[in-house]
């Protein structure tokens, strides 16, 4: 039976992208599900109903421009999110998380997200202590909020500003950007309406130059990135 993955899209402008692309090379169908419109952007907070997690061999919650410990996101959509992934957790189901999903991740499993000191704008070396699972070198950021791990988890990469990648179980958390490309980069930089990048000191052509310079070099590890999580983390042997 052909592998199926659930792209989680948080917010319209949050789209798998290279993800997308390095899943159905490793053969998986691919479905999406949105979150909040584009039309709600102002107003995010809302019921959702998510689809079941059992029915997919890999869930991805994607990014998102909001925190996941806003009261009124975590009374509606985003508990019900964490909900979700302690589901596919409970059915052996692969969750890949990315920033935003990533910190979902750590929340729902009793680690803590609040604002990090400085902001991650652009692009950044990432250490790593596994290459073959998280591969290490430049990878893109856009966030302002950090995670602390949950119980049981395993610090795989970091930044000197925040931890940068965790596994629990068959979860990866990602504080990065694996699926970005010049494409998605251009959407976010219309979308920057309240000068983010500005305020980090960087301009938004800096940016599309610097991601126009690393972006064939991040899709390859991209790709290995997904190979990893697969391998060692979905279909690894349970511990005994």
């Amino acid at each position: 039976m052909t592998p199926r993955v659930l792209f989680i899209r948080n917010e319209h402008m949050a789209t798998e992208a290279l993800l997308g692309e390095a899943f159905a090379e490793c053969g998986f169908d691919i479905d999406t599900f949105d979150v909040v419109p584009a039309e709600r952007v102002d107003s995010p907070a809302g019921d959702v109903t998510f689809p079941d997690p059992a029915g997919y061999d890999v869930i991805v919650p994607l990014g998102a421009r909001w925190p996941v410990y806003d009261d009124a996101l975590r009374k509606t959509w985003v508990g019900a999110e964490m909900e979700m992934v302690r589901r596919a957790a409970d059915a052996g189901v692969g969750v890949l998380g990315i920033c935003f999903g990533g910190q979902l991740l750590a929340q729902a499993f009793g680690g803590s997200v609040s604002r990090s000191d400085s902001p991650e704008i652009g692009w950044y070396d990432v250490a790593t202590d596994d290459a073959e699972l998280v591969p290490g070198g430049p990878w893109f950021q856009w966030h302002f909020d950090r995670w602390t791990l949950p119980p049981g988890a395993t610090e795989i990469a970091r930044t000197a500003q925040a931890s940068q990648a965790f596994v629990l179980g068959r979860s990866l958390a990602l504080q990065f950007h694996p699926e970005l490309d010049s494409a998605l980069l251009e959407g976010w930089l219309g979308d920057d309406r309240d000068g983010e990048v500005v305020g980090t000191g960087r301009s938004h052509d800096e940016l599309r130059l610097r991601t126009k310079e690393l972006a064939d070099d991040a899709a390859v590890r991209v790709r290995a990135l997904v190979r990893g999580f697969l391998d060692r983390v979905v279909r690894a042997e349970p511990a005994t």
